[in-house]
């Protein structure tokens, strides 16, 4: 065979093994199904701090609970794709006229320690264990204390459990989520104690899908492994270990992207925008909270009902939201309900309409008011002076003639300066400008003629200027009244929104220039604190834009910024603001009871110390300070009831509370960013109500993959196939 024979017998060849490479590949996708396989690691970074993994203590720490979350299990668990509570470790039937919760566990739930030769099962006592420390004195965590006052937790046998409510609450099943912990690792420590025992909180024991299996400190971060855990009760993850890595700061998790599987919250530019990273794709969600503007109610300016639906009308949320880069405009703190059926309307001319008949005047309406009393007085009576506004320098002498027609006496005076009479029955005087008595000085000047026995015959009031300048733009002023009233009535001219206060003197208002602060009749001007913290980034954000808005329609704002937590909490508890910007969570059971009922109205408790009375501070949750009767039957009638009409009837009437008393402004609900490497396939979210919900779809998630043939297909399948293919 010649040398060009055989190079056209090898490319023949090559082409036939690579068509039918490709044929073969064709065929094993169309006729093969993908399905997950166990394998692998997942490594996510976040910034924060490993300090408790406690399922007591994450209240407030979103990293721990994101470990915790999958290291424990609760007798419920919120499902992220229904928004329902459902059954976990437990089935729970509810008794008793909704007063009873009955826990029956399933048989087959272990804890991590748990080996072939010491079984360690889970049991109804650490259910009662759970909880009950929970209720003791000094446990040090009030906010989870507060679910379970006056609920009676009783063993009935190994696997049953039983809790007792002094009153129905409908969200109680929520508050059976929470991660069981093991008795035989705890019952031995005092409750103040439980924070301290190191050797639990940081390598904990429980019940879940993965069990911890080291934690170490890096150069970069502090590293939690996780690891599966193999008798698992419920549906077994794919992925064989889970990395969460903390960062002190997102510089340092942005050094080590590239070992990143997954980026828990996704940092932001500075203009709001989140950085993604090509390899990832992400998930953009919201939480059932909501960012809000509450009115202090105790503040005596907030009282009035009316400036708090001016503030409400005259705020752009649509702007705010676009401003920071947010999605979700929110109207009402009752989230159940869909947010486009809601009455709010952004309307700048309604928030002033809304003013209008209040207390508080725009200095504009008022200066307008004060010069048309005045010039009604001049040309009443027998004074009439041949101008209102007089340039003199000091030193000058105005002179001011009148007649006599009205006078009882022969003896006049003006400003205390005695009159000359004319041989024409009329009168002139001349009045100082330097200070002396009866002198016309700068500015308003009331003038008055009096007889000898003091009694005022008139008066007339007379402006006086020093400047060029200033006598100047009081005459414009003049002119500006003259034009006013004659467009009064006439649908036409001028009004006082085409109006501006420049130094106490009116003039014609430039192109997108704001009109003064309003005031009420004793000149107070309307001004209000606005608190917030500079954490996170958009909350100044907000009130720079709030502060904005509120200006346009005349309300002065001092917006206060605070970088300490510590100190911005004791603000918010000592409620020293007209106006703070701030989140409010309300979890997978949307109960609004913390946040808008009188009892959660910040208060004093007297406690004796030793024999000494102490005042002491509770925080609440009612940022507010709202007290209405109508809201509190409201809110207990939902909390209590578990008729679905009675509840919606309730939170329909409710809204209309809200939207009547306005003792807030919610504002949206914050969009968070979750990155997730391209190589991690079933990740889905759903509807999450805490950040660590994402976890709870975990068992679908996978790295590896495997392929078989569908029923009544094999490679013998392959040449029918090809047959059939041409």
């Amino acid at each position: 065979m010649k040398l060009w024979e055989k190079w056209v017998v090898g490319c023949f060849s090559l082409l036939l093994v690579a068509s039918m490479t490709m044929l073969l590949r064709q065929f094993y996708l169309e006729n093969t199904d993908s399905a997950p396989k166990r394998g692998g690691t997942y490594i996510e970074g976040s910034v924060g701090t490993i300090r408790m993994l406690n399922p007591w203590f994450t209240v407030e720490n979103d990293v721990n609970r994101d470990i915790t979350s999958l290291v424990f299990s609760g007798l419920q668990r919120y499902n992220p794709f229904t928004g329902n509570v459902e059954d976990d470790m437990a089935t729970i039937k509810i008794s008793g006229g909704n007063h009873i919760y009955t826990a029956t566990l399933r048989e087959d739930i272990f804890w991590h320690d748990s080996t072939e030769e010491t079984p360690r099962p889970v049991t109804s006592d650490d259910i009662v264990f759970t909880y009950q420390i929970i209720k003791e004195h000094g446990f040090p965590n009030p906010i989870l204390q507060k679910n379970f006052r006056g609920v009676e937790i009783e063993k009935i046998d190994d696997r049953t459990v039983q809790f007792k409510l002094e009153k129905p609450y409908y969200f109680f099943k929520s508050n059976l989520t929470l991660g069981i912990l093991p008795m035989h690792h705890l019952e031995n420590i005092p409750p103040e104690r439980l924070p301290e025992a190191l050797g639990f909180n940081l390598m904990p024991i429980g019940s879940g899908p993965y069990k911890f299996r080291s934690m170490v400190e890096t150069e970069l971060s502090t590293e939690v492994t996780l690891e599966h855990f193999d008798d698992f009760y419920g549906s077994p993850p794919y992925i064989d270990r889970v990395v969460f890595r903390a960062f002190p700061d997102y510089a340092s998790l942005l050094s080590d992207l590239r070992n990143l599987d997954g980026v828990r919250h996704v940092p932001r530019d500075e203009e709001g925008r989140a950085i993604i990273p090509n390899r990832y794709h992400t998930f953009y969600y919201s939480l059932p909270q909501y960012v809000a503007l509450f009115f202090n109610m105790k503040s005596e300016l907030l009282s009035d009902n009316t400036l708090r639906l001016a503030l409400q009308k005259s705020i752009n949320k649509k702007n705010i939201i676009d401003d920071i880069d947010e999605q979700v405009i929110v109207d009402t703190p009752l989230l159940e309900f869909a947010q486009e059926d809601w009455k709010y309307q952004f309307g700048p001319e309604a928030a002033q309409g809304a003013l209008y008949e209040s207390e508080w005047h725009l200095p504009e309406k008022v200066r307008l008011q004060h010069l048309q009393i005045n010039s009604a007085k001049n040309v009443t009576g027998n004074l009439h002076p041949p101008q209102s506004i007089v340039l003199l320098d000091t030193g000058a002498q105005l002179t001011v003639t009148g007649s006599y027609a009205a006078a009882s006496s022969e003896h006049l005076f003006l400003n205390n300066v005695s009159v000359t009479k004319t041989d024409t029955g009329s009168w002139t005087v001349s009045i100082p400008t330097d200070g002396s008595t009866g002198s016309i000085l700068p500015g308003e000047n009331w003038v008055q003629l009096t007889e000898s026995g003091g009694d005022i015959l008139d008066t007339f009031i007379l402006t006086r200027s020093t400047n060029k300048n200033d006598f100047m733009r009081l005459r414009e002023e003049e002119k500006i009244l003259t034009m006013f009233e004659e467009s009064k009535g006439s649908g036409s001219g001028i009004s006082v929104s085409d109006l501006v206060i420049d130094e106490g003197i009116i003039r014609m208002k430039k192109e997108d220039e704001l009109q003064g602060i309003r005031i009420r009749e004793n000149g107070t001007p309307l001004k209000l604190h606005i608190l917030t913290s500079a954490r996170p980034p958009t909350y100044p954000k907000v009130a720079e834009k709030i502060s904005q808005q509120w200006r346009e329609i005349g309300v002065d704002t001092e917006v206060e910024i605070i970088e300490d937590r510590s100190k911005f909490e004791e603000k918010v508890i000592n409620r020293k603001y007209d106006v703070l910007i701030f989140g409010q969570p309300l979890l997978d059971n949307l109960d609004s009871y913390p946040y808008w009922h009188s009892s959660q109205v910040q208060s004093l408790e007297e406690i004796e110390e030793e024999g000494e009375s102490l005042g002491i501070k509770l925080d609440a949750n009612n940022l507010s300070q709202f007290t209405d009767f109508r809201t509190d039957a409201l809110l207990e009638q939902i909390r209590e009831t578990h008729n679905p009409d009675l509840r919606k009837s309730a939170l329909s009437q409710l809204r209309e509370v809200f939207s009547e008393e306005i003792p807030a402004v919610v504002l949206y609900s914050p969009t968070y960013v979750f990155a997730i490497s391209n190589k991690m396939l079933g990740v889905d979210l759903g509807k999450p109500s805490l950040h660590s919900d994402r976890f709870l779809s975990v068992h679908r998630w996978f790295i590896k993959e495997k392929r078989s043939f569908r029923a009544g297909k094999s490679w013998f399948s392959f040449f029918p196939w090809l047959i059939k293919l041409f």
